[in-house]
């Protein structure tokens, strides 16, 4: 959901709140859970929340149950809110997930996942674009798929099709002997820019007009807003990842070194002009 707050004010203000937390850090030693909360305006049961769930270390605690922090726990809090807006919630998680479980390769490969969706984002829009650009005509039976083909294309449920039906995204013929629906290729290309903006945020009843007038081929002025705007989404989601890519790299640093048994994870790879190719692999 867009925010009135930019990404680089959100960035300022946490840095502001990292210096203020290092600064009670000098003069107490250790954060309690409300201070800890207070500083990144959240709730100590949040604090909490996060801990549990495996995004904060585990805490230590007093001879009296109490939990206690220390810059490393202020340091996770942070790079996981760094990473919130580039990744989402639910990958920003797995990611802190896995540093604090010890399996920094895990952490790595899900921020290649996420960076590799967001290329795919952006050659998507840019297709959508061109396509856009010369709209003409499709042919009425190339592309033709059916319901199950074109949900695993997209990586959706049946059911998702359906209702966009329902809301008049994609129109699929039936088939006149099975009852099947059948989506041409223009459903397939209304299906997923659908997909995409369906992702980028808007809401169905966002996403219907302008499908319509893509369906309708009315010229692509009406949709240069649109446009201008999803290119700002995928900017500002590149930018929170070089945010938390910076907020992560900092918590990564104040890790302990991990044991001799096993790899570094800051081994050098192997040099890029020279690179080890599997059995019967060709460039």
């Amino acid at each position: 959901m867009p925010s009135t707050v930019s990404l680089n004010q959100r960035w300022k203000l946490l840095v502001g709140i990292g210096r203020a937390v290092r600064r009670n850090l000098q003069t107490g030693g250790q954060l309690r859970p409300v201070d800890l909360a207070r500083a990144y305006g959240l709730s100590t049961q949040a604090i909490r929340n996060y801990e549990a769930a495996g995004i904060l270390p585990a805490a230590e605690r007093t001879a009296h149950g109490y939990r206690t922090y220390t810059p490393r726990h202020a340091q996770a809090l942070r790079a996981f809110l760094a990473l919130v807006p580039g990744h989402g919630h639910q990958t920003a998680t797995a990611i802190m997930q896995a540093i604090n479980r010890d399996a920094t390769a895990d952490a790595l490969r899900l921020i290649d996942e996420s960076h590799a969706q967001l290329l795919d984002d952006r050659r998507t829009l840019q297709a959508v674009e061109a396509a856009l650009r010369d709209l003409e005509p499709v042919p009425p039976e190339r592309g033709a798929m059916f319901v199950g083909a074109l949900a695993r294309r997209l990586g959706i449920r049946p059911a998702t099709l359906r209702k966009w039906e329902r809301a008049g995204l994609v129109q699929p013929r039936r088939d006149p002997q099975t009852g099947y629906r059948v989506y041409s290729a223009a459903d397939v290309r209304d299906a997923l820019l659908a997909h995409q903006l369906r992702r980028g945020g808007y809401r169905l009843e966002q996403v219907a007009p302008l499908i319509a007038q893509v369906r309708s081929a009315g010229g692509v002025a009406p949709l240069e807003s649109t446009l201008r705007d999803w290119h700002a989404r995928l900017s500002a989601r590149s930018r929170a990842m070089l945010t938390g890519a910076a907020a992560l790299d900092a918590y990564l640093d104040g890790l302990p070194t991990p044991p001799r048994d096993r790899p570094s994870d800051h081994a050098t790879a192997p040099p890029t002009t020279d690179p080890i190719q599997p059995p019967g692999h060709s460039p």
